[in-house]
């Protein structure tokens, strides 16, 4: 079984800046880390080949430093990584980066699953993962907490939902999106850590992807940024004393005059 993660490289939250021209995120000289929610994808991802045997695959689309993120998750157990890198990628937004992503899979061929983390914490759109599905015209699954068993090129998987969780069965190949429910990432080994210190990671660019270049970087983003701005906190309120029956009676004449009742 051949199963290949989709990870990303995002900056710290603490250190995010934008770039007041392109209106992107800054990336360079920022400390990054590898997005939490797809560390829970190479974790399952790794469990599934315990599991059912095969190969893992780790790709990852951004600047030269997200081979940093790459290298983390094969020290985890993942067995190979892709970087995809291109300053022609630059600025793309959900929809080229999910083609492009899309691409780099076509062009590895033979993979019966496809994971991805929920969505990533510098965007938080969740719709990489639901676009790579729609470019490979696979069926996809969000929101999996648990894959119970893979069986006859079926999965079945637990999809969480408000409330609870719903089952289903889905053809392979497909493309799932994890939950942080769905295990506890293990940590780096040292054997692993020193595989990675040494893989060659092969990176691809445009060129070897065969892109179309409308689809991708700032031309192929439809989504664009008009305005950036730190939101102002206000601060102040009002405190009601007395009997419960006055603090009532005042706020509702509060809310009232102000237009909410």
């Amino acid at each position: 079984m051949n199963i290949i993660v989709c990870i990303k490289q995002v900056p710290d939250t603490a250190e995010v800046r934008i770039d007041p021209v392109t209106k992107t995120l800054i990336r360079e000289g920022v400390p990054a880390i590898v997005n939490p929610f797809d560390l829970y994808a190479a974790e399952e991802a790794i469990r599934l080949k315990e599991r059912y045997g095969g190969k893992t695959i780790a790709i990852s689309m951004g600047p030269p430093q997200a081979e940093e993120a790459l290298r983390e998750v094969v020290s985890m157990g993942i067995d190979e990584a892709i970087l995809i890198t291109d300053e022609q990628f630059r600025g793309s937004d959900t929809l080229a980066t999910s083609y492009t992503l899309a691409k780099a899979i076509q062009k590895l061929g033979d993979y019966d699953l496809i994971l991805c983390g929920k969505q990533a914490i510098d965007g938080d759109t969740a719709q990489v993962g639901p676009g790579i599905a729609e470019w490979l015209s696979l069926p996809q699954v969000t929101y999996v907490g648990k894959i119970e068993a893979i069986k006859d090129n079926k999965a079945k998987v637990w999809r969480l939902i408000e409330g609870g969780h719903e089952i289903l069965e889905v053809p392979l190949p497909a493309v799932f999106t994890v939950v942080k429910e769905i295990n506890e990432p293990r940590l780096p080994s040292l054997r692993g850590k020193l595989r990675a210190k040494s893989m060659t990671i092969p990176r691809w660019g445009g060129k070897e992807l065969e892109v179309d270049p409308r689809y991708v970087g700032l031309e192929g983003s439809p989504t664009q940024v008009v305005e950036i701005f730190t939101p102002e906190i206000k601060k102040g309120g009002e405190i009601f004393h007395g009997p419960i029956e006055e603090g009532v009676e005042k706020l509702y004449q509060f809310l009232k005059e102000r237009g909410f009742v």
